[in-house]
């Protein structure tokens, strides 16, 4: 019904950028909230940055004044740029979506995406 394809990781320096992109496809009517999490091994996936449908946005504070989430709603796509990476950011990214589906419009779904590798390291 509905895809979130996550982009854009990869191995960075500290100090380095990265920006990953989130595609959301399928029979979607609107989307609520989008939102990226991490997860390192052995802990919980945490919440690192929102944005709802008003374009209003919260960030956890590790990454405030460093990252930068966005959203292209005419192509239902989500952005997290990372800039001043440090070897702590490293972790799977994942995408996740809040979103009302074409067949059922009253209803709130949850979406996840596969998850996206940064590592940051010299």
């Amino acid at each position: 019904q509905v895809q979130l394809v996550e982009s854009g990781g990869g191995l960075v320096q500290p100090g380095g950028s990265l920006r990953l992109s989130c595609a959301a496809s399928g029979i979607i009517h609107s989307i609520f909230k989008m939102a990226w999490y991490w997860q390192t091994p052995g802990k919980e996936r945490e919440l690192v940055a929102t944005i709802d449908s008003d374009g209003g946005t919260d960030y956890t504070d590790a990454v405030k004044g460093r990252f930068t989430i966005s959203v292209d709603n005419a192509k239902n796509t989500m952005y997290l740029q990372m800039n001043t990476l440090k070897p702590e950011d490293t972790a799977v990214y994942y995408c996740n979506a809040a979103l009302r589906l074409l067949t059922q419009p009253s209803t709130l779904r949850e979406y996840w995406g596969q998850g996206t590798q940064v590592t940051v390291s010299s």
